[in-house]
């Protein structure tokens, strides 16, 4: 294994900031570029680990950083539009810069984070990142393009937000109850892309990044619920309210829910391709999780469950 000098945009979210010490384990130099540094000081202290400053989204400021690099992650991505946050200027405008950036520096190679589903349905979310993933393939760089479906694991948006929900409400109207989904642990998904880094064979590869258990939304809600020992009315309904639901929640402070996540919704995040199996990866299972990411450890679970049943 070769080490490399790594630059990743997007290092300090949800995968990135556990991706960094997996890569920096393999020996890997890595910078992160960051709109505001002090504000991720803590994301630079470490072996093999720097933190920048950057505005991204300058061409100069970007190829600066990225030159002499051998490899760029690109991991930078939002779910919902703010402001000047287009999809188009994020996904798409961003890859594109990503690439010239590459091509003027003479990097070669390219990961990319993108969505399972990229390019299909109808939302801004997903036609945006399927553009950009063309925008990837149609380069002339040695790319890899890395698809995971929802992502769970420690503060994640998935099970963290659903049970934050259940908490404070009583009753919950739930859009799009029979929309599925193949969870993918965190971990599994920062394995996959650290292989792909060390491996060449994954040049010129799409790998869709799925768990191995299919949820329906109502489902994981209600499982999420009853772990808790929550007493809460999960309210299916039907995709008018669903969108009713969706226009009055997006002025919402924090948006919880936009018509741009309906309309996701609308594609059920199961894969067809076990990019995992073909990196050697055995993927953890939700249900495994769904214990420790709720804060009940496992050995107490089961002995409430042991005690329900001599109740019963």
């Amino acid at each position: 294994m070769n080490v490399q000098r790594i630059v990743i945009l997007g290092g300090t979210g949800f995968v990135g900031s556990r991706l960094v010490p997996r890569l920096t384990a393999d020996g890997h130099h890595v910078l992160l570029l960051s709109r505001n540094r002090e504000a991720h000081r803590q994301r630079g202290v470490g072996r093999n680990v720097a933190i920048a400053s950057a505005d991204v989204y300058d061409p100069a400021t970007l190829h600066r950083h990225i030159a002499g690099a051998d490899a760029v992650i690109q991991m930078v991505g939002i779910l919902n539009e703010s402001g000047r946050n287009t999809f188009e200027r994020v996904h798409v405008g961003l890859t594109r810069l990503v690439i010239d950036a590459c091509r003027a520096a003479g990097v070669h190679r390219l990961h990319m984070m993108s969505s399972l589903n990229a390019g299909k349905g109808t939302s801004g979310y997903l036609r945006s990142r399927g553009e950009a993933e063309a925008l990837v393939r149609s380069s002339t760089l040695d790319w890899t393009i890395y698809e995971p479906s929802t992502i769970f694991g420690p503060g994640d948006g998935l099970v963290t937000r659903f049970d934050s929900l259940l908490r404070i409400a009583p009753v919950m109207p739930l859009p799009r109850p029979q929309a599925k989904m193949a969870p993918v642990y965190v971990g599994d998904v920062v394995e996959a892309i650290a292989r792909g880094v060390n491996d060449a064979s994954t040049v010129l590869r799409t790998y869709e990044l799925y768990g191995p258990e299919t949820w329906t939304l109502i489902d994981l809600v209600r499982a999420i619920r009853d772990a808790r020992g929550r007493h809460r009315v999960i309210l299916p309904m039907p995709d008018a309210l669903g969108r009713l639901q969706a226009s009055v929640a997006q002025f919402v402070p924090g948006k919880p829910f936009s018509p741009d996540n309906f309309r996701s919704l609308l594609v059920d995040a199961v894969g067809q391709s076990d990019g995992l199996a073909q990196l050697g990866i055995h993927p953890q299972r939700l249900s495994d999780w769904l214990p420790r990411l709720l804060g009940q450890p496992v050995r107490h679970r089961r002995l409430d469950e042991a005690r329900s049943r001599r109740r019963h």
